[in-house]
């Protein structure tokens, strides 16, 4: 009896548990309704515009952990800075195109002609070092004005002494263009890290056009005013382009380049400079750049005084060959796909040669204009197959490792027309085209050591 109570007991005490849980369950119902009656008034007020402020704080801790969202923030300013590669390319190629303005296709002084290029080689050199403490103290967009700026006023001084005067007035305005030139690089390659750091390959082969275009801008500009202006008249025209650039750099707004934190240490990044792949780069730099400005610095003095023809015409064909350059990059960046890369080197390295020993043989305008195309060409194409296969190497991009590279090239393009103007003046002006013939076979084995030292590393 006591056990069938307590079953019976049991249930009733069930019965009498249920009715509180349902109560709070049951509770809860008009607060509910309340709050969303309190919820929908407000919609048409717009006191939900507000709610996303509090979000807003915590976007910005992004950019620094992950290149990727550096590069979308900092994309727009990438892109703006690329073009400055354009001025970069004018303000290098202006002396080899502006030589017959200043009266040396008449006489024969190539010594005066290579201390030229040294001064401007040594503008490039000051202006690794200064520019380097200047960046992190004053920034970017202030280097690219002030390298800007510099640029317009070499350029008018260079137009002062522009006259019969004595030569060595002419070396500090060279070397003015130098320091301008190589800060704007060294700005340059700050503001396109975000770039770079998503697709290396695509980032050098745009700077490559950008720079093309100005050195292809400054021949076709010169050619076209040589015989309606002055030299002093010519280079106050191009003036007025690096004075856009800077104008355009002070309305900017102000430069977003990356932190220091996003980058390896210097330390760091010179380690992979003492790696074989970034030495073998820096070399094939060198000695290609020493090859294209080989020619772009002493052609027209070349065509003038063996062929025979006019400065305008000689000027011209320096145009040629920067346009052969630059239509050789583009579509040599279009058959890397579809062409096995040796045979494409191959191809390069034979057009090189043939058109340095060409040009050095002709006799002719014709086959001068011969000679350059092969020699477009042929160059063109070492630049895009380097950069393919280097793009996987140096992932950890330090603005002052890359333009360190890079100014060691430049430094090979300047020395090249320097050495030229000394043997041009022991052993006569034909014999200016030797040293793309050798340097052409010096690239091709470099280019050799760089595909098997980067096989060598993935395996």
């Amino acid at each position: 009896m006591a056990r069938r109570k307590s079953r019976k007991a049991k249930p009733e005490r069930a019965t009498r548990v249920d009715p509180p849980p349902a109560a709070p369950a049951a509770a809860p119902a008009p607060p509910v309704e309340a709050a969303t009656a309190v919820a929908v008034e407000p919609l048409p007020v717009g006191d939900i515009i507000p709610a996303p402020a509090p979000r807003a704080p915590e976007a910005p801790p992004l950019p620094s952990s992950r290149p990727g969202s550096g590069a979308v923030l900092h994309a727009a300013s990438g892109r703006r800075a690329l073009g400055g590669f354009f001025l970069s390319g004018l303000l290098f190629s202006l002396l080899g195109s502006f030589l017959p303005s200043w009266g040396y296709h008449l006489r024969s002084d190539y010594l005066t002609v290579g201390l030229y290029f040294l001064f401007l080689n040594f503008g490039v050199y000051v202006a690794f070092h200064f520019t380097q403490w200047l960046l992190p103290r004053r920034g970017v967009r202030f280097v690219l004005a002030s390298g800007s700026a510099l640029a317009v006023a070499s350029l008018v001084y260079l137009a002062s002494v522009s006259g019969p005067v004595p030569p060595s007035l002419r070396m500090a305005g060279l070397f003015g263009v130098g320091l301008s030139a190589a800060m704007v690089n060294t700005a340059i390659f700050h503001a396109i890290t975000p770039m770079y750091q998503h697709d290396p390959a695509s980032t050098i082969n745009l700077a490559g056009i950008f720079f093309g275009l100005g050195c292809l801008a400054t021949s076709v500009l010169v050619a076209g005013t040589f015989n309606s202006y002055t030299a002093e008249a010519i280079l106050l025209i191009v003036s007025c382009i690096p004075l856009f650039y800077f104008l355009a750099w002070l309305r900017a707004g102000k430069s977003p380049a990356p932190s220091t934190t996003e980058f390896p240490s210097l330390r760091v990044a010179m380690r992979d400079f003492r790696s074989p792949g970034a030495i073998l780069f820096t070399l094939l730099l060198f000695f290609q750049f020493g090859n294209e400005w080989a020619i772009a610095g002493w052609l027209p003095l070349f065509v003038v005084q063996r062929l025979g023809a006019s400065p305008a015409t000689g000027i011209a064909l320096l145009a040629c060959y920067f346009a052969a350059l630059l239509i050789g990059r583009i579509v040599a960046q279009a058959l890397l796909r579809r062409i096995k890369h040796s045979r494409l080197l191959l191809f390069s390295v034979l057009g090189a040669f043939f058109g340095s020993l060409l040009l050095s043989l002709t006799a002719t305008i014709e086959g001068a204009f011969v000679a350059i195309v092969l020699l477009g060409g042929g160059f063109a194409a070492i630049y895009p197959l380097t950069a393919e296969s280097i793009e996987h190497r140096f992932r950890s991009y330090h603005p002052g490792f890359y333009n360190g590279i890079f100014s060691l090239g430049l430094t090979g393009a300047l020395l090249a027309p320097t050495t030229l103007g000394l043997a041009a003046q022991y052993w006569g002006i034909g014999s200016i085209m030797w040293l793309p013939l050798f340097g052409s076979f010096a690239v091709f084995a470099l280019v050799l050591a760089i595909w098997l030292e980067a096989r060598l590393t993935r395996s």
